[in-house]
């Protein structure tokens, strides 16, 4: 073995916690892929002599990618984030868990969590992942954002206040969750209006992310209220019969995917056996490029 195979051999052993740090700080893997493959063609330019803490460096190489593709996005963006937009969904297929991994479960990453790092300035968002969610100390985010420790620490702080206020938590029992989300299908599926708002929280919210117009208007949308989302899915009841659960991003959700082809997957947040919010993501070119463990094609 030559030392560039021994060299992607030891990137290999990081690409699972780069992957993640990639796709927290973008919300897209195919971009997340995009960071992972610039940070190894880095680290093959560089080699690993000299560098004592090869996962730390990764690390920080990673970020400071996603940084730099994190301003270039804003930069070209003149309106603000679209509140229809639904982040890339991480897709499992719902097995009989075992602790261990429902433990890695409880560490995954929510779409509605995505969806507030979206909002999130790109210092603040990077300062927020690398610390709060993969204890990376504020001496090593420091550089990347060009401030000093106590001033990233500072965004950091804004950025958890922000996720804080605005990102709602979900009942973490799997096997509740997949009482409820199966109830609602059953409901769909029978046309069971009453059934439907009930299983809804009165103020439940909506995000449908449906990307390319549909005959000249746009199918993306987001509702707000129990009836009227109840109303919504009767609509769609015809397509539940394709609906299949899953794990998406860590919480049973739905897949609708009639002969293999993924054609919409949904996200939801529980609380107090009730779902407060959906988040449905049914844009064929994102779909297209994912398959059914939530990787890009």
């Amino acid at each position: 073995m030559n030392d560039t195979e021994l060299l992607a051999d030891r990137f290999e052993e990081h690409r699972g916690r780069l992957r993640a740090v990639a796709y927290r700080m973008l919300g897209s893997l195919p971009e997340a892929e995009d960071a992972v493959q610039e940070t190894w063609l880095k680290l093959s330019r560089t080699g690993a002599d000299e560098i004592r803490n090869l996962g730390g460096w990764l690390t920080t190489v990673v970020g400071r990618v996603c940084l730099d593709l994190l301003r270039t996005r804003t930069a070209r963006r003149e309106d603000p984030i679209d509140e229809t937009f639904v982040p890339d969904p991480l897709l499992r297929p719902l097995t009989d868990l075992d602790p261990e991994e429902e433990v890695l479960q409880a560490d995954s990453v929510g779409l509605a969590l995505l969806v507030v790092l979206e909002t999130l300035e790109p210092a603040e968002r990077l300062a927020f992942v690398l610390h709060d969610l993969f204890a990376v100390p504020f001496d090593d985010i420091a550089p990347i954002v060009e401030r000093s420790s106590a001033a990233t620490r500072q965004l950091a702080s804004r950025a958890r206040r922000r996720v804080q206020g605005a990102s709602p938590s979900t009942d973490p029992d799997l096997g509740r969750q997949r009482e409820i989300v199966e109830a609602f299908l059953a409901a769909a599926r029978e046309g069971d209006f009453d059934a439907l708002v009930a299983l809804l929280h009165p103020d439940v919210a909506l995000r449908a992310d449906s990307g390319a117009l549909v005959r000249g208007a746009a199918a993306s949308k987001a509702m707000r209220g129990a009836r009227a989302i109840a109303e919504q899915a009767l609509m769609f009841a015809p397509f539940a019969r394709f609906a299949q659960l899953a794990l998406v991003n860590g919480s049973v959700g739905v897949v609708n995917a009639p002969e293999g082809q993924i054609v919409s997957v949904m996200g939801v947040t529980i609380a107090d056996g009730r779902i407060t919010e959906m988040y449905i993501l049914s844009d064929p070119d994102r779909l297209a490029r994912l398959d059914a463990n939530g990787s890009v094609r």
